[in-house]
């Protein structure tokens, strides 16, 4: 029996694929671009069928990173990294120890071409443990004078965004009383959770795992069985989970006038974008959602500016989605083709202002 690579094409400059001599688990290091600077991407620790798929993961994911540090006028390339986890692995303290110390190595034979931090399944603690093997890592812990955990500033980029989203179908910013489906309540879904609820918003909330029911039931949320989340009327429909919910299935079915959320790479196929457009539906772009965190942790690394400073910069996302939106009904296009085109224009050294 074969196994059918689910691989994009291959825009990267180096991908590195290894079996930690550790952890014995394999370990991808995807660096799309250096173009504007040394990339910065986080590091995946996930359940995968196979190691090809766990690749297929960091070649997209890699890529969204290009467009996403472009698109927050970052000087940085796109990379990220995946430890990928054989179905029904549990790791003990030693062997998750191991895995990031195989990831340390690998990032460092990059050279400084691409930084590390955490991502889904990792935490900061982890990249101390993957500091002991290179220096080229972010977001370490703050009790160590790091930069600490990313996802308040990624939870505050999303907030921005999902106003400036609900200002364009509504007339109005305001949160309070809108419909909105958060799914995914994880670091950065909880916490846009609990801010929403505390505006007032009308919550829909749903996890695949059951025992986020506790935090809907504090909210005063309404908990959606996961799969069915997005049949649940919604002004805003809010991805906070693992990419590739929206399908065809999904979209068609879809009951929102808005989709803006901080998952990565949500469309399970790009052409998601247009069919979305023609039900209706306004789609901000993910990559640019999303980009709070990185935003924070590339210049909290290069100490560009203070803390208060680099949160405003953050806040600023909300101006960009709206500048986005502007330029996709300006040139008839998508939002997400707008946000693309000018991350574009950015990569290839075009005069175009910064994005955020």
């Amino acid at each position: 029996m074969t196994h059918t690579l689910p691989l994009p094409d291959l825009t990267h400059e180096r991908v590195e694929v290894v079996t930690g001599r550790r952890s014995g688990l394999v370990v991808t290091v995807a660096l799309h671009s250096s173009v504007l600077g040394s990339a910065l991407g986080g590091a995946r620790l996930w359940t995968y069928p196979h190691w090809s798929d766990a690749l297929g993961d960091a070649l997209r994911l890699s890529a969204a990173m290009t467009l996403k540090n472009a698109a927050a006028g970052l000087d940085a390339g796109g990379g990220k990294s995946v430890i990928g986890l054989p179905e029904g692995t549990v790791l003990d303290a030693e062997r998750r120890r191991a895995a990031f110390l195989d990831l340390g190595d690998v990032v460092e034979s990059l050279g400084g071409l691409y930084r590390t931090a955490e991502d889904v399944g990792s935490t900061t603690e982890d990249m101390l443990v993957v500091s002991e093997r290179t220096d080229h890592v972010v977001g370490l812990p703050e009790a160590g004078g790091g930069s600490g955990e990313p996802a308040g500033p990624t939870s505050l980029g999303v907030h921005a965004s999902l106003r400036a989203t609900l200002e364009r179908i509504t007339g109005t910013a305001s949160v309070e009383g809108r419909r909105i489906t958060v799914s995914g309540l994880g670091q950065v879904g909880s916490r846009l959770a609990v801010r929403l609820a505390a505006e007032g918003a009308v919550l829909t909330v749903t996890d695949v795992n059951p025992g986020k029911r506790d935090l809907a039931a504090d909210l005063g949320a309404t908990w959606a069985p996961a799969g069915e989340e997005h049949l649940v009327p919604a002004d805003v429909f809010v991805p906070a989970g693992i990419g590739g919910l929206l399908t065809d299935e999904v979209i068609d079915a879809l009951d929102a006038r808005a989709v803006c959320g901080p998952a990565n790479n949500p469309l399970a196929s790009h052409a998601g974008a247009d069919r979305l457009a023609a039900r209706g539906i306004l789609y901000a772009p993910d990559f640019v959602v999303n980009a709070g965190g990185v935003i924070y942790l590339d210049l909290e690394a290069k100490k560009l500016g203070s803390r208060s400073e680099i949160m405003q910069r953050v806040e600023g996302i909300g101006d960009t989605i709206r500048r986005v939106f502007d330029e996709a009904e300006r040139r008839g296009v998508t939002p997400l083709a707008a946000a693309e085109g000018l991350a574009a224009e950015r990569l290839t050294g075009r005069t175009v202002p910064a994005l955020v």
